[in-house]
């Protein structure tokens, strides 16, 4: 070992470790790359490495040597992997640091290190020695994750962003960390029954408004909301809740900031080279280049990293759609093609494919969900039959028509029926997860609330039974925060939720509802056990055109979990409305929209309804009830 040397030839990589890493198949690589604290030969620094393999010169630049590229240089490997490392004394956690990178062409980068697992808080930019130490405490939840977190289990998605769900109410400016959104998080998220959090992206990002769709630090936790510790505090605090973690995730596209990855080396390394493959029209941002082993390396060791370090149960993967095909978003000639003429993009296929085997072989209890808008076939298919290996896949095309039919004055819903009923033809395809998301309430889109037509009363009248509509429909559940409330503004990045709209009944009322329908949706097997299953629904009624109304029947492993639904879609009340049933038990109101407590007009069903002999809708039995207006009602055999 050199010791003289500002920078000790040292590494961390074995020849094992570089094989994988070329072949595409080091999914651990957080291990190794980046900074890491150490003691070597009794001496306390840090070991810092990173791929550049074009570079001609990388040297470590930070405050502590006045940032002079020339001082502390980095070896590169004498083999063909492109890593630049070293061991440098002194430096210790906290030190603020980049990579001085210097190209094959003579220019010069300023970078962040890639595999950063801490950032200064924007706008600066470097990165910082730190660790990933932390004691959790969540081993009984971890224990029971793969039954709690399973696909025969209810999954009811709570997604929020952690920079607006609530802010600090003496300082309305300020983000809170995760340790203060903890205290009132865990609370509410359990009061209303919700069993998943899903956390909007909570890795560095330069641009807020991105939301954090704009990554430039994959493995750092983003300095807004705290260390990372504090998100790991957070995340434990849920698990010790019995809630799950999924966090948001972009392996599609990244940012051109200069000290991000983009040109890391002076060459497009980390991104196509070929725009027509590397650059999103979209979203003015750069798409990874799937191709090349050791990006697929860096990517996939970037999910387990967050599944393995922060004990995440879940990964909702961004724009899958947009990785899939070279024409996303592009016409003709602007469009490239793979090496069959295709637009499949035969590597990012392949990514998915090897990210869903290593999530999946290498984590028990997790699930990985695709945001993919396409017809692509098998997203939530096994890898072994030629499926990418998704858990689950949201069902954009359930959102868009369900949308579209209750946006629809009721009046003339007759003339939309097979809008609401045509999601059953596919509804068993793939898993699917339905989402009323963020990207429902913005970008002029209107809040859910009014999107509902109507005074005001119908208004959340009709959100109720949206609501009750989709916790009765096959396929695990996502709301989107404010959405439980009814919230009256489209989603603000730059505030907290309107939570004082909560002092008024129609949104407490609307507030109730979800949290009924949560502990409904987890009580009641019917609703959840097969949630992407034909065996767990029948339709009863989906032809009354004429006063559009739905029956169907969902049901559970056993005869006496079935329950019956029924949809009244226009405000007229139907008295003594006959509904076939397969049982000749008694049945009796599980749940109404309609009552008082929801801030309902109270038209119900009491007492327990007996079934006449008489068969109706293909069923052996029939009951008469009460159908209130613009209403759901679900009914159970006693």
């Amino acid at each position: 070992m050199d010791a003289p040397s500002p920078v000790w030839k040292y590494s961390l990589f074995t020849d094992f470790d570089i094989d994988l890493f070329l072949v595409g198949k080091h999914f651990r690589l957080y291990e190794k790359m980046g900074a890491h604290l150490l003691t070597v030969e009794q001496t306390t620094g840090a070991y810092l490495s990173v791929w550049a393999p074009n570079a001609i010169k990388v040297g470590v630049v930070g405050d502590f040597n006045n940032w002079d590229a020339n001082s502390h240089v980095l070896n590169k490997r004498e083999d063909k992997s492109g890593i630049w490392e070293g061991f440098i004394p002194g430096l210790k956690k906290g030190d603020v640091y980049k990579y001085f990178v210097k190209g094959f062409d003579e220019s010069e980068h300023l970078k962040g290190d890639p595999y950063a697992v801490r950032w200064e808080h924007p706008p600066q930019t470097a990165s910082i020695i730190w660790d990933t130490d932390y004691s959790w405490k969540d081993k009984s939840w971890l224990n029971k994750r793969p039954k709690l977190n399973a696909l025969n289990q209810p999954i009811a998605v709570y997604e929020l962003h952690l920079g607006s769900w609530q802010r600090d109410p003496d300082n309305p400016e300020r983000v809170l960390n995760c340790r203060e959104v903890t205290k009132a998080l865990i609370p509410y998220v359990t009061e209303m029954g919700f069993t998943h959090v899903e956390l909007m992206p909570v890795m560095e990002f330069p641009f807020f408004p991105s939301w954090g769709y704009q990554i430039t630090g994959y493995f750092g936790a983003s300095s807004r909301y705290g260390s990372p510790q504090d998100l790991m505090f957070l995340i434990e605090e849920l698990h010790k809740a019995n809630v799950a973690v999924i966090l948001d995730w972009v392996p599609s596209h990244f940012p051109g900031d200069r000290h991000g990855l983009y040109e890391f080396d002076g060459t497009h390394l980390y991104e196509h080279a070929d725009m027509k493959k590397g650059f999103h029209p979209d979203w003015k941002s750069y798409i990874f280049n799937y191709d090349r082993n050791e990006v697929r390396s860096f990517l996939i060791s970037n999910a387990l990293f967050w599944l393995d370090k922060y004990h995440a149960d879940g990964l909702r993967v961004d724009a899958v759609a947009s990785m899939l095909y070279f024409n996303f978003s592009r016409e003709g000639a602007d469009a490239a093609t793979n090496e069959y003429g295709g637009s499949e993009n035969l590597g990012a296929i392949q990514f998915l494919q090897d990210l869903n085997v290593a999530v999946y072989g290498n984590f028990k209890g997790v699930q990985t969900i695709a945001e993919e808008s396409s017809t692509y076939h098998g997203v939530t298919h096994p890898v072994h039959s030629g499926g990418l290996g998704f858990g689950m896949k949201w069902m954009m095309g359930w959102m868009n028509d369900t949308l579209k039919y209750f946006k629809v004055d009721p009046l003339a819903r007759k003339h939309h029926q097979n809008q609401l009923s045509f999601s059953m033809t596919y509804a068993f395809t793939e898993n699917f997860m339905l989402p009323f998301s963020h990207d429902e309430v913005v970008h002029g889109k209107s809040p859910m609330l009014y999107k509902m037509p109507g005074d005001d009363w119908q208004k959340f009248a009709n959100l109720r039974a949206l609501y009750a509509y989709m916790y009765t429909h096959p396929g695990a559940k996502l709301l989107f925060m404010g959405n439980e409330f009814g919230d009256t503004s489209e989603w603000n990045f730059t505030q907290s939720l309107n939570w004082h709209l909560l002092q008024y009944p129609p949104h407490k009322g609307m507030q109730e509802t979800v949290k009924a329908l949560n502990f409904l949706y987890r009580k009641e097997p019917a609703l959840y056990h097969f949630n992407f299953s034909y065996e767990g629904f029948e339709w009863i009624d989906a032809d009354n055109r004429d006063e559009s109304v739905f029956v169907y029947m969902r049901k559970g492993p056993k005869a006496k979990d079935t329950l019956i639904i029924a949809l009244n879609l226009t405000p007229v009340v139907r008295e003594t409305y006959k509904i076939g049933v397969p049982f000749k038990t008694k049945w009796k109101e599980l749940f109404n929209s309609d009552d008082i407590v929801y801030y309902g007009s109270g038209i119900n069903n009491k007492g327990d309804i007996v079934p006449a002999q008489e068969g109706y809708n293909n069923q052996k039995f029939s009951i008469s009830v009460n159908l209130p207006p613009l209403a759901v009602i679900i009914f159970k055999s006693k």
